[in-house]
C-alpha cells in the first residue's frame, strides 16, 4: 500500500449529481450549494459544462460574487471535437470565458470509443487529447484530466489506454483521474489496474467512480489505499443510473477511519448537516439509512442494542455520532423491550420503574398497537402521547362529536371535498365546516378553523409531508392502511401515525396527534 496522508476532495454534484433523475437545479440552487460545499472545506467544486446556458449564468454570477474561502472553481469540457481546431471550440471558447483557475477535461481513453463514436484513428485521438491539454495550460489553467471508461479501456487494450492518459501528463495535466465510468468494475480489478500502472505516471492520480455495482465508495477507498490523491463524487451519492461514489460517506470514512486529513474536525461536525443541505435544494428526501448522515445511522431499535448502548456506546456504534454532526435515536418497538420505554419516560419527565405495572402496561399497548400495524420509530410524537394517555397524565385539548367528509365530482370534471367538524373545547361546542385539495386537506383545514379562537398558535404549524402504507395488499381495497403525517412549526419537526382499514380514519389518528402535540409543547 502507498496510501498518502493528504487526499483532495473534488464535489460534481452540480454536473454529475443534476444527471440524477428527478434533479434540476437553477442557477441560485447552485450557487446556494456551492457555497455550502466550500464552507464544508470542499477542494474543488465544478460547477458544471460553460458551454450550457444556464452553467455559464452560474459562472458568471460567481465571478461577480467574492471568492470561495477555500475551493477551487472548475470548469468541465471534452477535449476538441473532430472537426474543428481548439481555438475554435465553442465549448472551449467557453472554458475560458467562464474564467475559473481549473478546468477539468474528459476525453476517450477505450479505443471502443474512439472508432464507434469519434470515429477517428487511435493516433487522432492521441492528438486531440494532447492539443486539448496543451491549449488549457497556455492560458494558464490547472488541467484534471478524467480519463474516461478507463477500467473497460485497460481491459480491453491496456497498451493504447497507457497511451492515453501518458498523452494528457505529457501535455502539462495536473492530475490523471482514473474514471469508471460505467461503474461495473469489481474493486479487485480496480487494484490490480491501478497497481501495475502508476508507476507508469510522474503525476497525481485521482479517481472518479460510479455506482452500478454499489462499489463506488469501495473502490474509491481501495484507491486512495493505492496513493490516489484527489477522490471525485457527489453529495448523497446523486448522479446518472445508480449515482456517483458518495461524498459524504467518503469524507467520514477518510477522516474517521482513515484518519486523513481531507476535511478539518470541525468541518467534519457539520457532515450531517451539509449533506441534509444538499437534499433539500435538490428535492430529494434524504436516503435514512446512509452511512454517517442517514438518519438511521446511529439509531437502535433492538432491545438487546439498546440494553448494550445505554451501558457502552461502543458496543454498537463504529464511531461517536456527534463527530460528523449526527446523533443517537433510541427507536420505540415492540422488539425494543422497556429499555426505550423508560429513557422516553425519563425525557417527559415521568417516573417510570422497570419493574412497575406501568411500564408492563405501555409495553403491553405497545406491542398490542404494532401487531395491528402501527409503527412509532416515525412517529414520536404520537409515542409521546401514547404513553402520557396510558399513564393517565394526558387532558385532551378538545372532544371530537363527530365529523363527516363529502367529495363530489361534477360535470366539468372539477373534484372538490368538504370537511364538517363538531367538537367541544372546555365545553364550549364548535360547529365548522372548510373546504381543501383532499379529504385530508379539508380535516385538517376544518379542524384548524374549529380550534384556531381558541389555540391561535396552531397557525404557526403546518404538514410537511403525508405518506400512506397498505399493510395488506391482498384485501385490496378494503387493506388496512398506516398513515404517517410529518408536521412542523418555527421550531421542530415531529411525527404522527394512524392505522385504519379506513384511510380517512387513519389520516384523522394522525392529524389529531399532530395538532395535539403542537399544543402539548407550546404548553
Amino acid at each position: 500500500m502507498t496510501m498518502i496522508k493528504k487526499v483532495q476532495l473534488y464535489d460534481t454534484t452540480l454536473r454529475d449529481g443534476a444527471q440524477s433523475e428527478g434533479i434540476s437545479y437553477s442557477v441560485t440552487d447552485k450557487i446556494l450549494i456551492a457555497r455550502k460545499l466550500d464552507g464544508l472545506g470542499i477542494d474543488y467544486i465544478e460547477g458544471g459544462w460553460p458551454a450550457n446556458v444556464k452553467d455559464e449564468q452560474f459562472f458568471k454570477k460567481l465571478k461577480k460574487r467574492n471568492h470561495f474561502k477555500h475551493a477551487k472553481l472548475t470548469a468541465f469540457a471534452a477535449t476538441r471535437r473532430v472537426d474543428v481546431s481548439v481555438e475554435k471550440d465553442k465549448s472551449l471558447c467557453a472554458v475560458l470565458k467562464a474564467q475559473t483557475p481549473v478546468v477539468t477535461i474528459f476525453g476517450k481513453t477505450w479505443d471502443l470509443h474512439v472508432r464507434d463514436v469519434l470515429r477517428v484513428s487511435l493516433d487522432e485521438n492521441l492528438k486531440i487529447i494532447t492539443e486539448t491539454v496543451e491549449f488549457l495550460r497556455k492560458h494558464d489553467k490547472e488541467v484534471i484530466y478524467d480519463a474516461e471508461h478507463f477500467f473497460d479501456a485497460y481491459k480491453a487494450n491496456p497498451e493504447y489506454a497507457l497511451k492515453t492518459i501518458v498523452a494528457a501528463q505529457d501535455a502539462g495535466a495536473a492530475n490523471i483521474t482514473f474514471c469508471d465510468t460505467n461503474g461495473g468494475t469489481l474493486t479487485c480489478d480496480l487494484i490490480k489496474i491501478i497497481s501495475g500502472l502508476k508507476s507508469k505516471l510522474k503525476i497525481p492520480f485521482g479517481i472518479h467512480t460510479h455506482n452500478d455495482l454499489d462499489l463506488a465508495v469501495a473502490n474509491s477507498i481501495a484507491a486512495v489505499e493505492l496513493g490516489a490523491s484527489l477522490v471525485q463524487g457527489t453529495f448523497n451519492g446523486y448522479g446518472e443510473r445508480c449515482g456517483n461514489a458518495n461524498l459524504s460517506t467518503i469524507i467520514g470514512i477518510l477522516k474517521t477511519k482513515m484518519f486523513i486529513d481531507c476535511i478539518s474536525n470541525e468541518q467534519l461536525k457539520e457532515l450531517t448537516k451539509a449533506a441534509y443541505f444538499v437534499s433539500e435544494i435538490s428535492n430529494v428526501r434524504p436516503a435514512e439509512n446512509q452511512p454517517f448522515v442517514g438518519r438511521s445511522a446511529f439509531a437502535h431499535k433492538g432491545g438487546v442494542h439498546i440494553n448494550a448502548i445505554m451501558k457502552n456506546p461502543d458496543s454498537y456504534e463504529h464511531i461517536k455520532p456527534e463527530l460528523v454532526g449526527n446523533h443517537r435515536r433510541l427507536l420505540v418497538s415492540e422488539l425494543a423491550g422497556k429499555t426505550p420505554i423508560l429513557i422516553k419516560a425519563k425525557e417527559l419527565k415521568l417516573d417510570l420503574d422497570k419493574k412497575s405495572p406501568q411500564a408492563k402496561k405501555v409495553l403491553e399497548l405497545l406491542q398490542k398497537l404494532e401487531h395491528q400495524g402501527y409503527q412509532f420509530e416515525a412517529a414520536e410524537a404520537s409515542f409521546e402521547i401514547l404513553v402520557k394517555k396510558a399513564l393517565k397524565k394526558y387532558k385532551n385539548f378538545f372532544v371530537l362529536e363527530s365529523f363527516r367528509v363529502i367529495i363530489e365530482k361534477r360535470r366539468n370534471g372539477k373534484i372538490t371535498s368538504e370537511a364538517t367538524i363538531k367538537l367541544k373545547v372546555n365545553n364550549v361546542e364548535e360547529h365548522t365546516s372548510a373546504e381543501g385539495d383532499g379529504p385530508v386537506n379539508a380535516l385538517d383545514n376544518a379542524l384548524r378553523k374549529a380550534l384556531r379562537d381558541f389555540y391561535p398558535q396552531l397557525s404557526k404549524m403546518r404538514l410537511s409531508d403525508f405518506k400512506v402504507r397498505v399493510l395488506d395488499a391482498k384485501t385490496g381495497t378494503a387493506a388496512k392502511v398506516r398513515v404517517l403525517i410529518e408536521s412542523e412549526d418555527e421550531k421542530d419537526t415531529w411525527g404522527t401515525v394512524g392505522v385504519s382499514e379506513n384511510i380517512i380514519e387513519a389520516s384523522w389518528q394522525a392529524l389529531v396527534d399532530s395538532v395535539e402535540y403542537k399544543l402539548l409543547k407550546d404548553k
